[in-house]
């Protein structure tokens, strides 16, 4: 069902102060938090002794501490103190994880800790380039992450499900596709020429009133979750289709989805964007308008998932757009097949490349 080896999202940076933070994914119950002197830590959400969510305790020092009956968890996972006695049972320990802190997110690795080589983080460097600006949020998404893999690699659905934002009909139904295998997952190109701008776009007053634009969408896609989407729009005539994008509006929306269970998931998403980057006011506007779209989508999602549940799912009837969606998931069934068939690193990566 899915990924062990693999580094995904657990929170963002700014949520693990002197709270701990707790999280289901992969269906593993797991807490994080930050000791005093500002180590990062992530153990199972459970204290040995009597199995009280050690969320539900504080940070004491260099450990976790239990809100039950004290016992103190340090980061490796161990019970170091014991309030009502000296002795520490020897077994009194949980599991803990490999954490990293990378482009404002917190990234956790659940498979084989020998295997945790931060260099495998996939890269959003977007999120914290000076030269930018990004805002972002989560969604808790009662939906299979795959869902939302093919929601993204499949942007025929913005001319329906967001005209009131990023969306217009042209660009859901004139578009023209192509999709490319790249190392561990798919890129997909989308281009509408001279359309009118989507409702978002207008509104940043980036772009001349009343011009039609030509617009993009590339989409990155590294399994088993994980979507960049160059996107954005010129003016029609000024260069945009042969790489001439510098002076239209650009936008890099950033998606990491993480599997709570096998029907929830953690959908962590930001945009960036490369005009008026100290705009408090631009700000808002990208947030509230991808937020809104984004609502939309959780909502198309969750009803997805509610008719797969009752009726099943294929692809008997797959369009064209699909094209993206479908080679995502055999990117995905690939790499599954690698992680059990005991295939790790390069090995992994070359077989899902070139199959």
């Amino acid at each position: 069902m899915y990924i062990h080896n693999c580094w995904y999202v657990i929170c963002w940076a700014r949520d693990v102060a002197e709270a701990p933070v707790s999280r289901e994914i992969l269906e593993q119950q797991v807490v994080v938090f930050r000791t005093e002197s500002g180590l990062l830590a992530a153990v199972e959400d459970r204290c040995p002794h009597r199995h009280l969510k050690l969320s539900m305790g504080q940070v004491v020092g260099e450990t976790i501490q239990c809100g039950y009956h004290g016992m103190q968890i340090n980061a490796q996972g161990r019970c170091v103190h014991v309030p009502s006695q000296k002795a520490i049972p020897p077994r009194a320990r949980i599991r803990s994880y490999p954490v990293d802190e990378r482009y404002g997110w917190i990234w956790i690795w659940t498979g084989d800790v020998e295997l945790a080589d931060p260099a495998k983080i996939p890269d959003f460097h977007q999120l914290t380039d000076p030269s930018l600006a990004a805002v972002g949020s989560t969604n808790f998404v009662k939906a299979g992450f795959r869902l939302l893999n093919d929601n993204l690699l499949d942007l025929s659905h913005v001319g329906f499900v967001h005209t009131s934002t990023i969306g217009n009909r042209e660009f859901g139904a004139n578009a023209k596709i192509s999709a490319e295998k790249i190392d561990g997952g798919v890129r997909v190109s989308r281009w509408v020429i001279d359309c009118p701008p989507p409702p978002t776009y207008e509104k940043t007053g980036h772009l001349p009133a009343g011009r039609n634009i030509d617009r993009w969408s590339v989409i990155r896609y590294t399994a088993p979750s994980f979507v960049v989407i160059h996107t954005g729009g010129a003016e029609t005539g000024t260069g945009a289709p042969e790489g001439r994008l510098g002076h239209g509006i650009n936008l890099w929306v950033m998606n990491a989805m993480t599997p709570a269970n096998e029907k929830t998931t953690h959908y962590f998403w930001a945009t960036a964007r490369n005009f008026r980057i100290d705009d408090a006011e631009i700000d808002a506007l990208i947030f509230n308008q991808v937020s809104e779209a984004f609502d939309e989508d959780k909502r198309v999602l969750e009803a997805q998932q509610i008719a797969i549940d009752r009726h099943g799912d294929d692809w008997s009837n797959a369009l064209q757009a699909d094209v993206g969606s479908v080679e995502g998931r055999r990117c995905l069934e690939r790499m599954m097949d690698s992680e059990m068939n005991g295939e790790t690193g390069q090995a992994a990566t070359r077989k899902l490349a070139h199959n």
